[in-house]
């Protein structure tokens, strides 16, 4: 228990520059408290003490402002940045190293009993605010951008962004920190496209117009010298 402590300490210190001191990441970190707090409350689900369970963790919601389902899963390493708001499911599976920030929501979309909130593969990051619900994958390495909505499974080693969230093509593999300034856009990158094939077809339009309007002089003056010859100059036609 004692090594998994330490452990949970080093995940703070390797996830949080702001992190100074032991003594500051034991007292003052409410991700560190929602996980430690959870492990006591996910025995007492797991032992069928249900009800404890929930008190336990409607009380830790009530100091952290995390609300994390006794009944759900989470791994080794796992580090709530801020915490603020954060929802997590009962069905949801948590692997090890992931990194949630405040305001992520793993979230349900069945009334039915079951596996309906999503299991998250080992390494994930989840951005600001993003959201993942129903009983989706999302693969070992995946990062969602600040305010996503993911409703579709994630291959492994994805970056997801927009609302409903998209998979990044591996050309911008190279986010690997989630920097949320550097994410793509989806959306505006495919108007982008549009726009620039709209333009490359107004110069051609300008181009055939401009060679039509050639054509349609050089015919006039063929005209207008054929008529000349046949009737001569100064002659009324």
């Amino acid at each position: 228990m004692l090594n998994t402590l330490r452990e949970d300490i080093k995940t703070v210190f390797r996830e949080n520059p702001a992190a100074r001191s032991t003594m500051e990441v034991i007292f003052c970190y409410p991700g560190l408290h929602a996980i430690w707090l959870h492990r006591m409350e996910h025995f007492f689900w797991q032992h069928k003490l249900r009800l404890l369970a929930r008190l336990l963790a409607h009380i830790t919601r009530f100091l952290t402002g995390i609300e994390l389902h006794p009944g759900a899963k989470v791994g080794r390493r796992v580090f709530i940045d801020h915490g603020a708001g954060v929802v997590i499911g009962e069905t949801t599976e948590i692997g090890d190293n992931v990194l949630l920030y405040q305001g992520v929501v793993l979230g349900g979309t069945s009334l039915k009993k079951g596996k309906r909130h999503p299991p998250l593969g080992n390494g994930v990051v989840m951005g600001t605010g993003s959201i993942a619900l129903g009983n989706i994958t999302l693969g070992d390495g995946c990062k969602t951008g600040s305010g996503s909505v993911v409703i579709k499974s994630v291959p492994q080693g994805s970056t997801v962004v927009g609302i409903p969230g998209r998979v990044v093509e591996e050309r911008n593999s190279h986010i690997t920190d989630l920097e949320h300034g550097k994410l793509p856009d989806p959306v505006a990158e495919a108007i982008k496209l549009v726009l620039d094939r709209n333009s490359k077809l107004e110069e051609r339009l300008r181009q055939l117009e401009r060679k039509c309007d050639m054509e349609i002089s050089e015919g006039q003056d063929k005209d207008r010298e054929r008529i000349e010859k046949e009737f001569g100059d100064g002659e009324e036609t």
